[in-house]
């Protein structure tokens, strides 16, 4: 993109909620605001940094509508309690897919890296505790997905989320 233009989102959405947990795990609790690097969110940890974190892995968002359908299902979710970082609404989240790009606020720039894998530790989310609920090989279009952060910067609840397109 030549320097000085500006970029036409494909589509938009909100944040609906940012949320961390300074010890890690979940549920993760809302903050309002915070500041997005390119190691992950400020004031959150993970326990299990094989698994979750790190530059590929520095943001994990999810969709309210998925959250929604899945308390409708039955199941005592929340936004947060499956360790989201953002709780996003507005957007198609089944076309969503890795190396699309989302500007989020008028700072901050994602890249989706893929699915965050269901693990044990959100089964208290799931009715059951059938946390696969939201496998993404199991159920294409329901899980998390995970990002890289390219421009670090401030989200805050009811910033705009445009996606951008595919990285180049």
């Amino acid at each position: 993109m030549p320097a000085g233009a500006a970029a036409v989102p494909l589509a938009a959405g909100v944040v609906v909620g940012v949320h961390v947990n300074p010890e890690g795990g979940v549920p993760k609790h809302a903050v309002g605001l915070a500041l997005v690097t390119t190691q992950g969110v400020a004031g959150d940890r993970q326990r299990d940094l094989k698994h979750h974190g790190g530059p590929d892995r520095a943001v994990c968002l999810f969709a309210l509508e998925r959250i929604s359908a899945l308390a409708a299902e039955g199941h005592p979710i929340a936004p947060g309690t499956t360790g989201e970082n953002l709780t996003i609404a507005g957007l198609d989240w089944g076309r969503l897919a890795a190396g699309d790009r989302l500007a989020v606020g008028d700072d901050v720039v994602l890249e989706i890296t893929g699915p965050a894998a269901p693990c044990n530790t959100i089964a208290g989310s799931f009715r059951g505790g059938e946390f696969k609920r939201i496998s993404a090989k199991l159920h294409p279009g329901w899980s998390r997905l995970y990002a890289r952060v390219l421009r670090e910067g401030v989200v805050r609840e009811r910033a705009s989320v445009c996606l951008l397109g595919q990285a180049p």
